[in-house]
């Protein structure tokens, strides 16, 4: 019987272990958010700059690790045995395995044992090294040097992604807003032509054409709204808010572009440009380090010890708790140098390997260097042709209002066909979103500018303003 009732709660308890753990529900961000609040939130909240910021954290603790290299050391030991006490004469090298034994050598071996204890505290310091603690502190800084210019650049892609995110959200919104002119259009055309096929005025393949094309623009429609929930939801992603509805302002995207180049640049000062120049750094660092392994140790050591045995000098033992506690202190003070000449070899090789991994550093931040200037280049003339679509697109939209109006305007004179209004209409559309982009694509273009160049702030205030 106890065992049937026991069952199902061995059951219940099973499964609470074994199923997934309720995930908490996602936070809602802030809004409507502008274009430089939404970088702004996820420079802040998306966990790859928080994970970069720990690594920054990491990289200060590491300095304060280094610097613990100036402190004394204090070594303490404690230690009870109970031992047998046959000496031999003789040498042995050093080990680990092997315990030492102090005293004479005994003439017989005994299989008798006695109590030994040790306590003792070493105080050493190390009072100059050549340099190598102060070397070891610098690459410590260089590493967080490093971390630091990782984290900007972390939070720089973060933005970047943000940024082009947020602009397809407004991109979809815009052709969203043409496609749905273009179904509004299309089904008053729609009913005009079936109240002149209805009274016999027009053919009813005419009206099958004009259902079939009010169709595709409905599924057109349907298409760019998908685009637009999925450009949501990965902007919701970049600012760390996987999985929740967003508000956007684009404010300032709404009007017209600067029609200002963004001034010149150095690429010296890209966050990409500034990883490169702390590795850099930090590898020199640590080959300054590695120059000053290689050098005497030098040891000021203070020791105060005792030791207690329960065995006598003549081989005996005097039994008992003899030995348990230290009953012999002593006390010394010295100064030990220690060098490992062979050690030069192994030195010299590891400064080598640096050597050439600072070559191979310096040969990427030429690489990255060169691969800046040209994106900024590109990025230069993808902004004039920006603009110069800009200035056309009003064109295309006028002389397709124009074409779209003439063809209804033959159609109902009888003078045209259904497809020819079907066409101008699909040119109508296509001139509408192109005109309606334009503008933001000026403001791309621009952004591709400022991430060539790697600063974002200027844009993003006049881009949210």
């Amino acid at each position: 019987m106890t065992r049937s009732i026991h069952q199902p709660v061995y059951a219940l308890a099973l499964m609470a272990a074994t199923m997934p753990a309720q995930e908490p529900a996602p936070e809602q961000p802030p809004g409507p958010l502008t274009l430089e609040a939404a970088v702004d939130l996820s420079a802040r909240h998306f966990p790859a700059v928080q994970a970069s910021s720990a690594e920054v954290s990491a990289a200060e603790s590491g300095i304060a690790l280094a610097k613990t290299a100036y402190l004394p050391r204090a070594d303490m030991h404690l230690g009870v045995n109970r031992a047998t006490r046959n000496n031999v004469f003789g040498l042995i090298f050093p080990n680990g395995i092997i315990p030492g034994i102090s005293g004479p050598v005994q003439e017989e071996s005994v299989l008798t044992s006695g109590f030994g204890s040790s306590a003792g505290v070493l105080l050493s310091y190390e009072p100059f090294d050549l340099g190598l603690r102060r070397a070891n502190v610098r690459a410590a800084e260089a590493a967080k040097t490093r971390a630091q210019a990782g984290r900007a650049m972390t939070e720089y892609e973060v933005s970047l992604k943000t940024a082009d995110s947020y602009l397809r959200v407004v991109a979809s919104r815009r052709a969203v807003r043409a496609a749905e002119a273009n179904v509004e259009r299309l089904q008053v055309f729609h009913d005009s032509v079936r109240a002149l096929v209805q009274n016999d005025l027009r053919p009813g393949a005419d009206l099958s054409r004009v259902q079939a094309e009010l169709a595709r623009s409905r599924s057109d429609l349907i298409r760019v709204q998908q685009d637009e929930q999925l450009a949501l939801a990965s902007l919701a992603e970049w600012l760390g808010f996987a999985g929740v509805t967003v508000e956007i302002d684009p404010a300032g995207l709404l009007g017209d572009p600067p029609m200002v180049d963004l001034p010149e640049r150095s690429v010296d000062g890209h966050p990409v440009a500034a990883v490169e120049q702390a590795e850099i750094a930090s590898r020199e660092a640590r080959i300054e380090a590695i120059k000053k392994e290689w050098r005497p140790r030098f040891l000021a050591q203070s020791a105060l010890y005792g030791r207690g045995t329960g065995a006598r000098l003549d081989g005996s033992f005097q039994g008992s708790a003899h030995g348990l506690v230290p009953a012999e202190g002593n006390w010394a003070v010295g100064f030990n140098m220690n060098f490992d000449l062979l050690d030069y070899k192994r030195n010299r090789a590891e400064l080598q390997v640096e050597a050439h991994h600072l070559e191979r550093d310096r040969a990427r931040q030429a690489a990255v260097t060169q691969a800046l200037r040209g994106d900024v280049t590109r990025a230069r003339i993808a902004v004039q042709s920006a603009r110069a679509i800009a200035e056309n697109t009003p064109v295309e939209l006028e002389a397709a209002e124009a074409l779209e109006t003439q063809a209804q305007a033959r159609y109902k004179a009888g003078l045209g066909t259904v497809v020819e209004v079907a066409e101008a209409q699909r040119l109508l559309r296509q001139a509408e979103v192109d005109d309606s982009l334009a503008s933001l694509g000026i403001w791309r273009a621009l952004f591709g500018l400022a991430a060539a160049q790697g600063e974002l702030d200027e844009l993003l205030t006049a881009a949210s303003r």
